[in-house]
């Protein structure tokens, strides 16, 4: 099973979301659905804008937690070295 630490966005430089699932394309989904209550549903961060997979929960979750820790500038920088465009990703996943 796989494991990704994602981060979606409101909009190019938009307010930022940070989360760690086992299947990257629900979750995305009940994010853009706003299906939960919360955070994601409030700012209306829907935008899938970088992802990381990995075949271990305690790998993700430490490198979420480690994520969560870092400045905005660090983020956006690691956003815009996979994704420069900030394009929504959540259509190239497979189904």
């Amino acid at each position: 099973m796989a494991y990704y630490v994602y981060i979606l966005a409101s909009r190019r430089h938009g307010t930022l979301y940070l989360g760690v699932t086992n299947d990257l394309p629900r979750r995305v989904n009940e994010h853009r659905s706003k299906v939960i209550p919360g955070f994601s549903a409030e700012y209306d961060v829907t935008r899938l804008v970088w992802y990381e997979t990995y075949e271990r929960i305690d790998e993700a979750i430490t490198r979420e937690k480690s994520l969560k820790k870092w400045r905005r500038d660090w983020k956006i920088r690691l956003i815009e070295d996979m994704n420069p465009d900030w394009s929504d990703l959540y259509p190239l996943l497979n189904r």
